[in-house]
């Protein structure tokens, strides 16, 4: 979980760069801004899409006291700017369709928004494994050149934060789903919004708000935490302490920090020159951690250099430089030559150097990166030799870019709901898809805790977004039928157990997730059989946005599909065995076994020792005994950090929901 605070140290420089950039230019840089003073919010933008059979909310800024008129496939809607200029406007439901031509007009400014859609707004909204990109997923290539659905859109909400709820966006562009465009969509999403577009046939728009390594607490406002200003106040105090002491900290192993990169200037890399005097630099071991080596709470970039030597034939064949894991982003040279450059933390690195670039004897490898090399590094030879580059290399910082609000703002309750969810409140949504929860089980408290927390989440989204004065209405919302709210409940992670374990963080979380299904509209995806052990970002994320989409379709459509998989209903006690009942069987309870038997199952008996269990499918039934415990009284499927054996399924191949029957 570690690569996550690299992540966060570049995101927000990211972001504050284009904060400062958007200040400056706004005028020139927005796309729907006039010089007259119209400006519409950056979700009102060429190519965007709006939710169908609802009244469209439209909204902006423009010269106090100005008239506002909108005009939108016929139908006219009409306002004023109030005193401090901003205005709001409602126009009639729509249905799905397009593309269209949304005009506004106020005095002399005018506004003209070409190819807008009307279809199903869905909010992407998470941490990093909804920020995953379909670029570093499973058959990245074939998905990207696949992409050919204009239909299909998505809008990236750029990450960035704010003490105080604000009214536009940092940034962000609507894209289609084209091999030029999809690769850096979100991968559960895309996924998910593909299939409703083969169920519904009606345009897909998604807007994208994540952040990876956020908790839940910052996508939730202040009043919904029912945080007093006095609380707000300590804990501003107390980041800005800790944010002053890493810096101060930098400063007396840098000095003066560099803000400009003296390795790369003007697109020349004279740190990258095989020639260059690199004596002076320090040392850094690799693969590791910039804060193991003392840069704890640094952003910016920094150079690593190493020198290897390749004899005649590997020279003259070539080789294939591999980067395992690299935060975030590097761009890599040998001999001065560039090889490649990568973009993304979860993406594979594999540069083929051809012959002409290596020498017979010495060569220099040089990589820029932002946040570190924290993988393994080595030479594949031509005859499929690994030789491995890790050892000590040359180590120089070419720019700190420290903020003050430091590495970890996406912890800090409320701040990216100001700036990256508040702002885009009056907009009118079909619903929501949510994929957080890792960075809420780092312990059993934490887990706990997130039970009530994702509740109060739901319905604070739920209320804010259209439950305010002066707000339309959310899609076919209600109070009595509040927008859909779908999320992913946590996959396989960790080692796996080797005994039934007596607590599980990972699989408390579930819990607490599975507990918001008592809310209305609500359901969830199961993903226990899709995770890696080593890996927190696993790569299979069509699973993931395919099952999300099967819970839409029946729940939210109306589609009449199974759309789960097998999960607890009861169980009776038969001598020494228990008969456990399930419900969402569909088509009948498979195993993914051989020999038919099913894993993932422990039982215990007053004792509360849990020991594994034998399992078999009778009559769509589950029988669970195990011969050290004569007299079950409890049982847990799947009910690990990583549930080793878990391979319950229905015939429409969806898991079984990991559950336990005891509450000790």
């Amino acid at each position: 979980m570690r690569s996550w605070s690299h992540r966060w140290k570049l995101a927000v420089l990211a972001a504050t760069v284009a904060a400062v950039i958007s200040a400056r230019l706004e005028a020139q840089t927005t796309p729907a801004a006039t010089k007259t003073g119209l400006r519409l919010p950056r979700l009102f933008a060429d190519g965007m899409v709006l939710q169908r059979d609802t009244p469209i909310a439209v909204w902006g800024w423009a010269d106090p006291g100005t008239d506002v008129a909108i005009v939108f496939r016929g139908a006219t809607g009409h306002t004023k700017a109030i005193y401090d200029g901003t205005w709001r406007a409602s126009l009639p439901p729509a249905r799905a369709g397009g593309p269209f031509e949304l005009s506004i007009q106020a005095g002399t400014g005018r506004v003209d928004l070409h190819d807008v859609l009307v279809g199903d707004v869905w909010i992407a909204s998470g941490q990093s494994n909804m920020e995953f990109t379909v670029r570093e997923g499973n058959n990245a290539a074939q998905e990207i050149a696949a992409a050919k659905d204009p239909m299909l859109r998505h809008f990236k909400v750029p990450t960035s934060w704010s003490k105080s709820p604000e009214n536009d966006l940092a940034g962000g562009e609507w894209s289609a789903a084209d091999s030029s465009h999809v690769g850096a969509f979100s991968a559960v999403a895309y996924f998910f919004a593909r299939e409703l577009r083969r169920a519904t046939n009606v345009p897909i728009g998604i807007v994208n708000t994540t952040w990876g390594g956020s908790n839940i607490e910052t996508w939730m406002s202040r009043d919904a935490q029912q945080i007093t200003d006095s609380a707000w106040s300590v804990t501003m105090q107390s980041e800005d302490t800790r944010t002053t002491k890493v810096r101060d900290s930098l400063r007396a192993k840098l000095g003066a920090l560099p803000t400009i990169d003296s390795g790369l200037m003007n697109g020349r890399a004279p740190w990258a020159d095989p020639s260059f005097d690199d004596s002076s630099w320090s040392e850094m071991t690799v693969p590791a951690y910039w804060e193991a080596h003392g840069y704890a709470g640094m952003d910016g970039v920094a150079w690593y250099r190493f020198a290897f030597d390749v004899s005649e034939a590997e020279a003259r064949g070539g080789v294939m430089l591999t980067l395992a894991a690299i935060d975030d982003d590097d761009i890599a040279w040998i001999n001065g030559a560039e090889v490649g450059r990568t973009a993304g933390y979860n993406v594979a690195r594999n540069y083929r150097i051809p012959g002409g670039i290596l020498h017979t004897g010495r060569n220099m490898l040089a990589v820029r990166v932002g946040g570190g090399i924290n993988g393994a590094v080595s030479l594949i030879l031509g005859d499929g030799r690994q030789r491995s580059l890790a050892g000590t290399w040359k180590f120089k910082v070419g720019m700190v870019s420290f903020q003050p609000d430091g590495q970890l703002i996406n912890k800090i309750p409320s701040v990216l709901y100001n700036k990256m969810l508040h702002p885009i409140l009056p907009f009118s949504i079909k619903g929501v898809i949510w994929y957080q929860g890792e960075s809420n089980a780092n312990n059993m408290q934490q887990a706990l805790a997130y039970r009530g927390q994702f509740k109060t989440l739901i319905e604070s989204w739920r209320h804010e977004w259209g439950g305010r004065s002066g707000r339309v209405r959310v899609g076919n919302a209600s109070p009595g039928n509040p927008f859909p709210f779908l999320w992913v409940q946590l996959p396989n992670f960790g080692p796996p157990d080797r005994s039934p374990a007596t607590t599980a963080t990972w699989a408390t979380q579930r819990e607490s997730m599975a507990a918001a299904l008592v809310l209305p509209n609500t359901g969830q995806a199961i993903t226990i059989d899709v995770g890696e052990t080593d890996n927190l970002h696993p790569k299979n994320k069509q699973d993931v946005g395919t099952r999300l989409a099967r819970v839409a379709e029946r729940s939210v459509y109306g589609n009449p599909l199974i759309a789960e998989g097998p999960s607890y209903r009861s169980h009776r006690v038969r001598g020494d065995t228990l008969v456990v009942e399930f419900g969402g069987v569909g088509g009948g309870l498979i195993t993914a076994s051989n020999d038919g038997r099913v894993g993932g199952f422990a039982i215990a008996g007053a004792d509360h020792r849990f020991v594994w269990a034998n399992a078999r499918i009778v009559a769509n039934r589950v029988e669970v005994w195990s011969d050290d415990v004569k007299a079950p009284v409890a049982l847990r499927y799947a009910w690990a950090n990583n549930p080793i054996g878990v391979n319950l399924y229905n015939r429409e191949r969806l898991p079984a929901a990991p559950f336990r029957t005891d509450r000790w």
